[in-house]
């Protein structure tokens, strides 16, 4: 099997290329083909010798991914897409139309085992890790779906199927690629990385030196309730997430999120609002409020707007910022994992 190039560093390129006694400035010349060029093929590279483009054909190749399903709303302002990978494992990456600009939502496993009760993708577990490539081909696939428009993406979740710290190594590998100028150069403050709060991990992040904005997802103010919907609480309790979402905001003076999915008579009262507010109270850190997008096989319901806009009103009240996330992409149901269970149902 050819050995795949896509998805390594300049570094990594060079290591690969040493047996064949490539000069290490080609390694540069190929990431820079790859990535912002965004070529399908070594006869593309035009500025590398035409027997090296011959041997790398032979030896190597630029698997990236492939479209296997679209959906775009009718408002124009979300397009889902169903990627497949060379082994035919298939996720989901959205692009929405903000009015900021042009922002994606990756996803960094072929689904999820977290459990979360409001959740379409642990609803088939988990198939694997995506490797940085992976993760990278996605970003890609839409960097090329913009530039028909001349657009292209300016900022970045990782907050699609999978999570994202339970697939360390690979994530972080991403994260410094695509910051490298010779890829896409994007900005760390560009990139937000959502999690469900695996505390060591959070630590190990604080310490990487990649200022990444952080989105934790609490989803209710007390343990027993969060334990309900997110069996990773068992494992990381509520405190231990509050504590590592705090000492992350003091280590990297980034603001972190905390994710808050609003459930009709679940975890939508006033009440549950103030002790959220005293739980948080004295972080640097603001609130998305998030009317859950309903999954009909989880049986949760989205509250009025008038407990939303009650809810959002307590926690201004008591000092907390708050946003509500627009709702984008409801007629192509595009929360996590609905069209990857679409079509794993179907096959």
């Amino acid at each position: 099997m050819k050995k795949n190039l896509f998805g390594l560093s300049v570094e990594e390129i060079a290591r690969v290329l040493l047996p064949l006694q490539v000069p290490s400035y080609r390694a540069k010349q190929i990431a820079a083909w790859m990535y912002q060029k965004m070529a399908t093929s070594f006869d593309e590279m035009t500025n590398l010798p035409k027997q090296l483009r011959s041997t790398l054909q032979a030896q190597f190749c630029l698997c990236t991914a492939r479209q296997k399903a679209a959906l775009h709303s009718s408002d124009g302002k979300t397009s889902k897409f169903l990627l497949a990978f060379e082994d035919g494992t298939a996720v989901e990456t959205v692009l929405m139309r903000q009015p900021y600009g042009n922002s994606i939502c990756v996803s960094t496993q072929a689904g999820c085992n977290m459990g979360c009760a409001f959740c379409a993708s642990t609803l088939h577990g988990m198939t694997r890790d995506l490797t940085t490539g992976e993760i990278l081909a996605q970003v890609l696939f839409i960097e090329r779906f913009l530039a028909q428009q001349g657009q292209k993406v300016d900022t970045m979740v990782l907050m699609g199927s999978g999570e994202p710290l339970m697939n360390y190594d690979r994530v972080l590998g991403f994260l410094r690629l695509v910051h490298e100028p010779y890829a896409l150069g994007m900005s760390y403050r560009n990139i937000t990385l959502s999690t469900s709060g695996i505390v060591p991990r959070i630590y190990e992040l604080a310490d990487e030196g990649i200022p990444v904005n952080l989105s934790i997802s609490l989803h209710a103010p007390e343990s027993e309730l969060r334990t309900r919907l997110m069996p990773i609480n068992r494992k990381y309790p509520l405190a231990e997430v509050v504590a590592v979402g705090k000492a992350y905001g003091d280590k990297t003076k980034r603001r972190v999120t905390y994710e808050y999915i609003l459930i009709e008579d679940v975890n939508d009262s006033i009440a549950q609002a103030k002790q959220l507010a005293h739980l948080l109270h004295g972080q640097l850190a603001s609130v998305n409020l998030i009317p859950i997008n309903p999954v009909v096989e989880r049986h949760l319901l989205r509250p009025s707007q008038e407990r939303i806009d009650a809810f959002e009103n307590c926690l201004l009240m008591n000092h907390i910022a708050v946003t509500v996330r627009r709702e984008m992409g409801t007629d192509i149901n595009a929360a996590c994992g609905q069209l990857r269970n679409r079509h794993l149902s179907e096959r």
